[in-house]
């Protein structure tokens, strides 16, 4: 027992609390040991969200659920999530505005044709958004509430951490009492 880190220890005995506990608090219990490459907001206000410009039609976010992807076509862990992210625009659309945002021009981003991204798209190739949030690996997510407070955060595939179905669903408010588009 000597040799247990006061971290390990702590996360120990946390892990023994949020067992107790209903999912969502024992997620926020735990995230203290999740590791991200950002500035952590979890349960605090996103910082602006600010693009040079939408790819395609820009989505309706005033009031909505959005979930912000970090990314870059170069990278391959961005590319293995667009699948996923597709997935979620497509079952939690009505509740979910799903984007990507990337730091690439244009052109870089219009080249990329596989994986096919079903999502919103965003530029910014100034990285201000990127930098706000102190970005320092990719892909990083953020879900924010309506209200602007960061819910869930970082690398979507992060082993007992993973951003999927099962967290949307708790995050995310039932469809008949989400707001309509």
């Amino acid at each position: 027992m000597k040799s247990m880190t006061r971290r390990t220890a702590l996360g120990t005995a946390l892990a023994g609390t949020a067992a107790l506990l209903a999912p969502a608090a024992a997620g926020r219990l735990l995230a203290a040991d999740k590791q991200i490459w950002a500035k952590s907001f979890l349960g605090k206000k996103a910082p602006e969200l600010v693009f040079e410009k939408w790819i395609g039609t820009e989505p309706k976010r005033e009031g909505r659920w959005l979930l912000v992807d970090f990314w870059a076509t170069w990278c391959g862990p961005c590319r293995k999530a667009i699948p996923e992210l597709n997935a979620f625009h497509k079952k939690f659309g009505d509740r979910l505005v799903v984007f990507g945002i990337s730091d690439e021009p244009e052109a870089t981003v219009l080249k990329m044709k596989t994986p096919a991204m079903d999502y919103f798209k965003a530029i910014d190739t100034k990285g201000r958004t990127k930098k706000a949030f102190a970005v320092q690996g990719i892909p990083h997510c953020v879900v924010i509430d309506p209200e602007g407070i960061v819910r869930w955060e970082g690398f979507p595939f992060l082993d007992g951490y993973e951003l999927n179905e099962t967290v949307l669903e708790k995050l995310l408010p039932a469809a008949a009492a989400a707001k309509p588009s």
